[in-house]
């Protein structure tokens, strides 16, 4: 099933979250996502707000940083908002920018060890298993939830390096895939979690590829132009590409729609979209007319 999400921004008011839920959902989105930066807001608040305002929507944590949360206090987080509305939670976690970590005195240097120590032990407890854990980073000795979901919420891992996916493919239900990142990332990106998913020794369970994308619709080229020319700069330097492979669902709304479907079928399950510029709710209105 083809999929499709909108993003609560992280500059916008937490006040407009409520509205903006409903809103979503009223124009037949299937994912509402939030953004835990630091600084900006709590994702499990954030995405309980949203829960709470909505019937139907899921909801997704993009991302939580593993170097931030303790994997015992998330799970108990988790659980609790999956309890109380249950199947209607999707939770990232991540590494975390390393500049922000450093600012809270949670950097390490074994990022990998601790994404993977986390997840795990995130899920196992979700589970309702007793969960004893003499990790690299993660040290954890029979805690188990009191109060467990009855089904655990998917938790994927929001990566995007080599290694991370792979990682991502052998311990979390699905993967999230920055912005920025086209069909040809999103193909190399589904071989390094295959790859990860094949070193599990046992057959793999569902994975789901969750790939966010920069949202800007209208017809003034020059416009569009200018309102991307900051994400094209930003993800230039983030994601080492040169500026014309940043990828975005830009343009008309029948080019900005065909772009959505290329991800599609370039392996993403659900896309989730960022709209830039004016009126963002608009934006999201006339492409999904488009889709539908």
């Amino acid at each position: 099933m083809r999929r499709i999400g909108v993003m609560f921004d992280r500059a916008r008011q937490p006040e407009e979250l409520i509205a903006f839920a409903r809103e979503i959902e009223g124009l037949g989105a299937d994912d509402l996502w939030v953004v835990e930066d630091l600084g900006w807001a709590g994702g499990v608040s954030s995405a309980t707000l949203a829960l709470g305002a909505t019937e139907r929507l899921r909801v997704g944590i993009g991302i939580s940083p593993a170097p931030l949360r303790s994997p015992a206090l998330l799970a108990m987080e988790l659980a609790m908002v999956e309890r109380v509305f249950p199947g209607r939670l999707i939770a990232g976690v991540g590494h975390g920018v390393p500049e922000w970590m450093a600012q809270v005195g949670v950097g390490v240097r074994e990022k990998l060890a601790l994404l993977g120590e986390t997840i795990t032990v995130v899920r196992a407890l979700l589970r309702g298993e007793t969960v004893s854990l003499d990790g690299q980073v993660v040290k954890i000795d029979g805690v188990r939830l009191v109060h467990p979901p009855a089904d655990a919420p998917p938790v994927v891992a929001g990566v995007v390096r080599p290694r991370s996916l792979e990682l991502s493919g052998r311990v979390a239900d699905g993967t999230v895939i920055a912005e920025g990142q086209g069909p040809k990332a999103i193909a190399a990106a589904l071989g390094h979690i295959r790859k990860g998913q094949a070193e599990q020794g046992e057959r793999p369970g569902p994975h789901e590829v969750v790939v966010f994308t920069h949202l800007c619709v209208g017809d003034d080229a020059e416009r569009i132009a200018e309102l991307t020319a900051p994400v094209v700069e930003e993800y230039t330097a983030w994601l080492k590409v040169p500026a014309e492979d940043v990828f975005l669902a830009a343009g008309p709304v029948a080019t900005a729609a065909e772009r959505i479907r290329s991800l599609w079928d370039a392996g993403a399950d659900t896309v989730v979209l960022r709209p830039v510029g004016e009126d963002p709710e608009g934006q999201v209105r006339r492409v999904l007319a488009e889709l539908a």
